[in-house]
């Protein structure tokens, strides 16, 4: 199915997959914005646009510009950047790169790195080592807030992007509940980028949740945390009930809390199902024009590996 797809359709495939990537990016851009407030305090302090944060401001705890993204784009990109430069050396997918790419970037002091990730970072830094200890600390959300390059780029093959995409994961968090967040948005994800039927999509979502009823989000238990349990059911809630891209990013940013990563993942998501000709213009512009052109030309580099006959199969 997925080959049928690339070859029949690749200008739609490579929309879907930029939809993706720049819909993360705005989602994270607009969260941002109100990240670590609640609800209530979100309607109070947007009461003027009646209660609802919609534009791409800046501001926030990290006091962005307008248009700048936090740690949930930067480190998507350097696991792109770490995936392209292991193609190019012969060692496609060799988690080193992607270890030795998150050192660079945190190096690179940007604007945000949550705990877990440092601590990850940092031990790798110490002792070279690939994954730490499994703990109870590390079910936070980061590993998944980062994994669209590695869905991307092992499209067609569904074995190497579980393999690949635990790999990443654990280099910071290792943890059944983040393993199972990146895994099963991972499939998710892809099985929108490769346009199947919704009602499938729907269908493999109610068995996956059944699988790990944890993740289940109907009723919406209302929180948005870094709590990677509280992020899956705010984006699988924000992304289920609403189609349009807009509301749906709308919805889940102003839950508050972890909003720059939430806004990004039901990006991803809303998206990859949209494409990137149907985002709206107005929060495209308002990117970053540095981001913007990194996402696009790195989707088409990324999708290039996915169209490489040795590395993809036929089934998600």
């Amino acid at each position: 199915m997925v080959r049928k797809i690339i070859y029949e359709a690749p200008e739609r495939l490579y929309d879907r997959a930029l939809g993706a990537y720049l819909g993360l990016a705005i989602g994270d851009a607009l969260g941002a914005t109100v990240e670590f407030m609640t609800p209530r305090e979100i309607a109070h302090q947007f009461a003027r646009e009646g209660g609802v944060h919609r534009q791409i401001i800046g501001g926030g705890w990290l006091k962005l510009e307008a248009g700048e993204v936090t740690d949930d784009t930067t480190m998507s990109l350097a696991i792109g950047e770490a995936i392209l430069k292991s193609a190019h050396e012969n060692r496609l997918f060799d988690t080193t790169f992607i270890a030795d790419a998150f050192v660079t970037w945190w190096r690179s002091k940007p604007v945000d790195c949550g705990d877990t990730c440092r601590r990850g970072i940092v031990r790798y830094m110490r002792d070279g080592s690939l994954h730490g200890v499994q703990t109870e600390g590390d079910a936070g959300n980061g590993a998944l807030m980062r994994n669209l390059p590695v869905i991307i780029a092992a499209l067609g093959d569904g074995d190497t992007f579980e393999r690949v995409s635990l790999a990443q994961a654990r280099i910071t968090h290792h943890h059944p509940l983040s393993d199972a967040a990146v895994i099963g948005i991972g499939h998710l994800a892809r099985r929108i980028l490769v346009g199947e039927n919704p009602h499938i999509i729907q269908n493999y979502l109610t068995n996956w949740i059944a699988q790990w009823p944890k993740f289940s989000f109907q009723p919406y238990p209302g929180r948005a945390s870094g709590y990677v349990v509280d992020t899956v059911q705010t984006v699988l809630h924000a992304y289920s009930i609403h189609r349009d891209f807009e509301e749906a990013v709308v919805a889940a940013v102003n839950r508050g809390e972890d909003a720059d990563t939430t806004g990004a993942l039901v990006g991803m998501l809303a998206g990859a199902r949209c494409g990137a000709q149907a985002l709206p213009s107005r929060w495209v512009r308002r990117l970053n024009r540095d981001i913007v052109r990194a996402i696009t030309d790195q989707t088409s580099a990324l999708l290039a590996i996915a169209l490489t006959p040795s590395s993809r199969q036929d089934s998600p």
